[in-house]
């Protein structure tokens, strides 16, 4: 059991390092195993009762990351052949050419409907920015409304546009 001075220590130590070894952790094992895998690592910093003796607790828990990640590669050689399903969408080298013209057609085709649905204001707001390329100052002269009014619009069209996608999906 770790003394109280030492509790105080060690969850200022994981607040400052959970969330960097957490990123780290992501990069090499993906989303789902990372938060399991810091738990792993504070857990045997816990064991290894090193609080007060290291000089550089942000180092050793890299160490022990490091050391972590060895051992579960270790264990998958070992272990059973890891198979993977066979996916079309991501062992293919690239996609049929028809089949990205006819996702295009598709987005474009919602796109258009999403943008003909807005209201008047936004959706001139929108074409001045996105198909004309005018600056937010250039639309807010032009319609004779305020910078915040175009951001305003923008937003409203923007949100219109993803939800169309999202829905979509």
């Amino acid at each position: 059991m770790i003394a109280p001075a030492s509790t105080a220590a060690f969850e200022d130590l994981y607040r400052t390092e959970y969330r960097r070894l957490l990123r780290k952790l992501r990069r090499r094992v993906g989303s789902d195993e990372a938060p399991d895998l810091v738990q792993e690592v504070f857990a045997r910093f816990l064991r290894s009762e090193a609080l007060g003796r290291v000089e550089n607790p942000a180092a050793y828990l890299s160490r022990i990351t490091r050391n972590l990640l060895i051992d579960r590669t270790r264990r998958k050689r070992h272990g059973m052949p890891i198979f993977f399903p066979f996916d079309d969408e991501r062992d293919a080298s690239s996609r049929a050419d028809q089949t990205w013209r006819t996702e295009a057609i598709d987005l474009f085709r919602l796109y258009r409907q999403t943008v003909r649905a807005m209201p008047p204001k936004t959706r001139r707001v929108f074409v001045m920015r996105r198909v004309k390329r005018m600056s937010y100052k250039e639309i807010a002269a032009e319609l004779d409304i305020s910078i915040a009014t175009v951001d305003y619009h923008m937003v409203q069209a923007l949100a219109r546009c993803r939800a169309a996608t999202v829905a979509q999906c």
